[in-house]
C-alpha cells in the first residue's frame, strides 16, 4: 500500500506527539485508521489478510489517543537492485496516514523523524516509498527516482515483427501452482534492473492477489507460461485477466496485464503477441511497465500504445556516504559534492565521490576539499538509481555547478544503461 496524503505542519500546537511501536494486538485498529485516512473504504478480506501477514510490527508505529490510533506509518525490510547489479538493504516506507481530525499537529513530522532515525540505526543507507502526495515527502528528503509507463493498447491496430522463437511452447497454467517457477525467473532478473525488489517471504503472494470483490466483471487471474519445448524450462510468463464486453460488442473485450517477464527478447515478443491476439478482445492494458520497455520498439505503431508517463518510486539517502558507495558508476568519476540535508543533518557537508567506472568499487567520504557541485539530498535521491539525470536537474536549477563541466561529468557517471523500475507497489 502506498503512503497516504497526510498533511502536516512543523508549527504544531503539540510539542512532542507520542509515537510508539505497534503491537500485534493493535493491528486491526491501526490498519483501520489508515484505511479511514485513505478515504474510508475497507479492503477485501483477502487483501487485508495479506497486508497483515506482511506487516513488520517492529517497524510499524503510530500515535494513539488513549486506545484509539490517530496516525500510522510502517516500513518493510526490502532488498533492492542498484546500478551495477548489487542488491542492497533498503527500507520500504509505507502506510503513512494521519486521520483528517489530527492533521497539522506535527504527527507526520514526528513519525518521519523517528522512522528515519530507526532506519539509520538498523544500518540501512536507503529508504524508498511511493507517494499519493509527492509534495509532502520532498521536505523529508525523498526525491523522485523512477518513472513508469501505463499502456492502453489498441491490439487490433498493431502488429509485432516475427521474431524467431523456435523450440518455445506456450502453456496455460494455474497461477498459484506455477508461481514458484515464475518467482525463480523473476529473482534472476532483479539484479539486471535498478529499482527491482527481491521478493521476501510472503511477497510472492502479492502478484497472485485476486479478490473476487475487486474483479468487476473481469475473469479470475490467468497465467501463460513460455517454456523450452524440450526441457520444459521456464523462459517467461505473463499473468493477466480478461474483461469481456456486452454481447452487443462481442469482440471488444480488454486484456488486463498484471505482469510479464522473459529471459530473452524473442520470448518477450512471443508473450506479447499472445496477449495482443486473445480472442474476443481488441484492447490490452498494462498499468506499470518500464519507460524503456522493448514493446515500444516492437509494435508497428507506437501511438497505438497510448503511453502515459507516471511517477513511481521516491528515494531517500539515509547515509549519503554509504549509499553512494553501494552502487557502481557508468564512467570514472571524482567529484566533491556539497550536500544539504535539513531533516537528517548528519548528511550535510562535503563528500568526495571516487569510482573507476563499471565493475569497480566506489568510495564516498567526508572531505574539506572545494566542492564541484552543490545539491540537496533530495536531488541525490532522484539521481541515485540512474533514471533521472543530474543534467536535467541542473537545467531546472536544482543542482549548482561550482566547477565547469562537473554537472555533465556527474550526470554521465550516475546514469544507468537500463531505466530503473519498481515492478510492484508496497
Amino acid at each position: 500500500m502506498t503512503p497516504d496524503l497526510a498533511t502536516d505542519s512543523t508549527h504544531s500546537p503539540y510539542n512532542a506527539p507520542e509515537v510508539r511501536t505497534l503491537t500485534p494486538a493493535e493491528w486491526d485498529a491501526w490498519y483501520r485508521a489508515a484505511e479511514v485516512a485513505f478515504g474510508g473504504s475497507e479492503e477485501p478480506v483477502e487483501a487485508r489478510q495479506l497486508w497483515r501477514d506482511l506487516t513488520e510490527t517492529g517497524r510499524s508505529q503510530g500515535v494513539w489517543e488513549g486506545t484509539t490510533p490517530v496516525a500510522a506509518s510502517s516500513a518493510y525490510s526490502f532488498r533492492m537492485a542498484v546500478p551495477g547489479g548489487a542488491v542492497v538493504p533498503v527500507a520500504g516506507v509505507t502506510l503513512v496516514a494521519v486521520l483528517p481530525t489530527h492533521r497539522r499537529r506535527g504527527l507526520l513530522t514526528a513519525m518521519m523523524r523517528r522512522q528515519l532515525d530507526e532506519i539509520r540505526a538498523r544500518g540501512e543507507a536507503l529508504a524508498v516509498l511511493t507517494a499519493s502526495e509527492p509534495a509532502i515527502y520532498g521536505r523529508f528528503g525523498y526525491g523522485l527516482g523512477t518513472l513508469h509507463l501505463a499502456l492502453e493498447i489498441e491490439s487490433h491496430r498493431v502488429t509485432l515483427p516475427p521474431l524467431p522463437a523456435d523450440g518455445v511452447r506456450l502453456r496455460l497454467a494455474d497461477p498459484v501452482l506455477s508461481s514458484p517457477a515464475c518467482e525463480e525467473l523473476y529473482a534472476s532478473l532483479v539484479p539486471l534492473r535498478p529499482g527491482m525488489l527481491e521478493r521476501r517471504p510472503n511477497w510472492d503472494r502479492l502478484p497472485l492477489l485476486d479478490p473476487p470483490a475487486t474483479r468487476g466483471n473481469a475473469s479470475p487471474l490467468q497465467a501463460v507460461l513460455a517454456e523450452d519445448a524440450r526441457s520444459g524450462r521456464l523462459l517467461g510468463y505473463a499473468r493477466y485477466q480478461v474483461r469481456p464486453e456486452p454481447v452487443s460488442q462481442p469482440a471488444a473485450g480488454t486484456v488486463l496485464v498484471r505482469d510479464i517477464e522473459a529471459l530473452t527478447p524473442q520470448v518477450y515478443a512471443r508473450l506479447w503477441s499472445y496477449l495482443l491476439e486473445i480472442d474476443l478482445t481488441d484492447r490490452v492494458t498494462a498499468g506499470n511497465r518500464p519507460v524503456d520497455d522493448p514493446l515500444l520498439h516492437l509494435v508497428s505503431d507506437t501511438r497505438r500504445l497510448h503511453p502515459v508517463l507516471e511517477d513511481t518510486l521516491y528515494v531517500r539517502l539515509v547515509e549519503v556516504g554509504e549509499a553512494l558507495r553501494l552502487r557502481e558508476y557508468a564512467t570514472p568519476v571524482e567529484l566533491v559534492l556539497d550536500v544539504t540535508d535539513e531533516f537528517c543533518p548528519w548528511n550535510t557537508g562535503r563528500w568526495k565521490l571516487q569510482a573507476d567506472g563499471p565493475g569497480k568499487a566506489a568510495s564516498c567520504v567526508p572531505t574539506a576539499e572545494p566542492a564541484d557541485l552543490a545539491l540537496s539530498v533530495r536531488e541525490l535521491g532522484s539521481a541515485y538509481l540512474g533514471g533521472l539525470r543530474l543534467a536535467a536537474l541542473g537545467a531546472a536549477g536544482r543542482v549548482t555547478e561550482l566547477r565547469e563541466g562537473a554537472v555533465e561529468e556527474a550526470s554521465r557517471a550516475f546514469a544507468s544503461q537500463v531505466a530503473p523500475w519498481l515492478p510492484h507497489g508496497f
